[in-house]
C-alpha cells in the first residue's frame, strides 16, 4: 500500500527539463487525440494513452514541432513495441 502523499514507484515520472508553451500544449494534445483515434477501440486504454503522451512529449522536448511527425514517431513506436499491429487496419497503418 503506498504511502499517503507517495506514488508507487511504477507511477513516477521521470523530471525533465522541458518547458512548454500553452500553444505547444493544445498542438500536443490535439496530436494525442489523432493518435488515439488511428488505434483500433480496443486498443484505446488509458494505458496506451498515457504512453503515446509521454512520446509524444519526447518527442517535443527533443524540437518536434511538426503534428503529423510527432503523430508518426509515437505511433510508430507502440506498434513496434507491441504485438498487436496486425489488429491495426492497413489504412491505418499507413500514418
Amino acid at each position: 500500500m503506498p504511502v499517503r502523499g507517495h506514488l508507487p514507484k511504477e507511477a513516477t515520472v521521470k523530471p525533465t527539463a522541458a518547458v512548454f508553451q500553452p500553444e505547444l500544449i493544445e498542438l500536443m494534445r490535439a496530436v494525442l487525440d489523432a493518435a488515439m483515434a488511428m488505434l483500433p477501440e480496443a486498443k484505446r486504454t488509458s494505458a496506451m494513452k498515457a504512453e503515446i503522451a509521454s512520446l509524444i512529449l519526447a518527442s517535443a522536448a527533443k524540437g518536434e514541432r511538426d503534428p503529423i511527425a510527432l503523430k508518426n514517431s509515437a505511433l510508430l513506436a507502440v506498434v513496434q513495441c507491441t504485438h498487436y499491429s496486425h489488429d491495426i487496419s492497413p489504412e491505418r497503418r499507413a500514418v
